[in-house]
């Protein structure tokens, strides 16, 4: 029996849709976690990252967001912590996939010159694990933590929500 295949126009049509986004993980030179305070969400704290431009790759992403939302140029490494994953949900109407790049140590001048896109972010703070854990829900807390220790090891790690 023969197959006929779709022409991709037609075969995109039926297979799952999906976003994108990449951004960099990035501590200070003693290790604590760097975050930034999304605007859209009192609660909601996160790395320099969003969503992937047509014909951007994650890579491109990842330094592009940086730049608008830090001013940071990053010209580190390509290293990654880690990828996740998350299926559609009431507010996101299809799967969202992401990348999570390792942005390196920030010097305390580093951080002091960080300015903040105000249509992005509200605030910035460099906390210990311990001190973000009561500041962040279970589950952005788990991710951090899994990212943080992806850092340490060496190990990428999946996410999935």
């Amino acid at each position: 029996m023969s197959r006929e295949w779709l022409p991709p126009e037609q075969y995109i049509e039926t297979i799952a849709r999906s976003t994108s986004y990449a951004c960099l993980y990035f501590t200070d030179t003693r290790g604590r976690p760097v975050q930034l305070k999304a605007t859209y969400s009192a609660d909601i704290w996160q790395w320099p990252g969003g969503n992937m431009d047509p014909g951007e790759t994650p890579w491109e992403c990842a330094l592009r967001e940086c730049r608008e939302e830090t001013g940071i140029v990053f010209d580190g490494p390509q290293r990654l912590l880690g990828a996740a994953f998350g299926l559609p949900r009431k507010d996101w109407p299809v799967n969202h996939s992401g990348f999570i790049f390792d942005g390196g140590e920030l010097t305390d001048e580093e951080i002091a010159g960080i300015v903040l896109d105000p249509d992005e972010h509200t605030e910035l703070r460099v906390h210990t694990l311990a001190e973000w854990e009561p500041i962040m829900g279970p589950a952005k807390f788990e991710r951090l933590r899994r990212v943080h220790d992806a850092r340490r090891t060496g190990n990428a790690v999946y996410l999935e929500r």
